[in-house]
């Protein structure tokens, strides 16, 4: 008489096997010893970026510059990409605002409450991506928060957007202000610090501003364009 043939369900996905038992073999029983399931495909990168991704040295830490250079070098998106930094954090939540030394790239509209302005609401007319105030203009502007609060265009002073100097928070904002703030559930922040057709000095000393605004927080940083692979980049220099 053979053995019996059962199947062990405490064994992965990927291959179901068969084991031996000590009862008698009944007519139909499988005989075969493992039963292969079938692997799920998985999707490629694409040809320009496996051909640009072979340039980069995985086990080097480049310096800002040398970083900076060869991601540009190697972005291969027909606009002008976006550069960014991804840090890794010692925990999660928010860090705080940064303004860059030098432009983002990132064009916004921002404008100082007046009379003239509040009119402008009045009528429909908004067209700005920030608004900011002094404290005497908030009553008046408190009329129109249910339309300015929905759109996130309610001055506030948690943001700063509610100011005795809003000149001065009007070119913070414009030359790119940050809230830096990690994802919900992982200590990683990414954040724009310019363009690839952006002077690589600038480039540099935005992400040293970023570094140090980030101090011991930092534990890992990578650096990529829109579209090109990431390199890592030294943080402690």
């Amino acid at each position: 008489m053979g053995s019996k043939k059962n199947v062990d369900m405490s064994q992965s996905e990927t291959e179901v096997k068969i084991v031996e038992s000590t009862q008698p073999e009944e007519e139909g029983t499988v005989t075969e010893t493992s039963v292969a399931a079938p692997k799920k495909e998985t999707r490629g990168r694409s040809k320009k970026y496996v051909a640009v991704r072979s340039q980069v040295d995985k086990t080097k830490v480049y310096d800002p510059f040398s970083a900076i250079e060869l991601v540009k070098k190697l972005s291969y998106s027909a606009f002008d990409g976006t550069i960014t930094v991804d840090a890794v954090l010692r925990e999660v939540g928010a860090v705080g605002k940064l303004t860059l030394p030098h432009s983002t790239g990132k064009s916004v509209k921002v404008a100082i409450v007046d009379d003239a302005l509040i009119a402008e609401i009045e009528a429909g007319n908004i067209d700005f991506d920030f608004l900011v105030t002094t404290p005497q203009f908030m009553p008046k502007l408190a009329k129109h928060a249910r339309v300015l609060g929905p759109r996130g265009l309610m001055p506030n002073p948690k943001n700063g957007t509610v100011t005795g100097n809003p000149e001065q928070k009007k070119a913070d904002l414009e030359k790119g202000e940050l809230t830096i703030k990690t994802e919900k559930k992982r200590p990683v922040i990414h954040v724009t610090i310019g363009k690839v057709s952006q002077d690589t000095k600038e480039l540099v000393e935005n992400y040293k501003a970023l570094i140090k605004f980030l101090g011991i927080k930092v534990t890992k940083t990578t650096i990529s364009a829109t579209m090109s692979p990431g390199v890592k980049i030294d943080f402690k220099g």
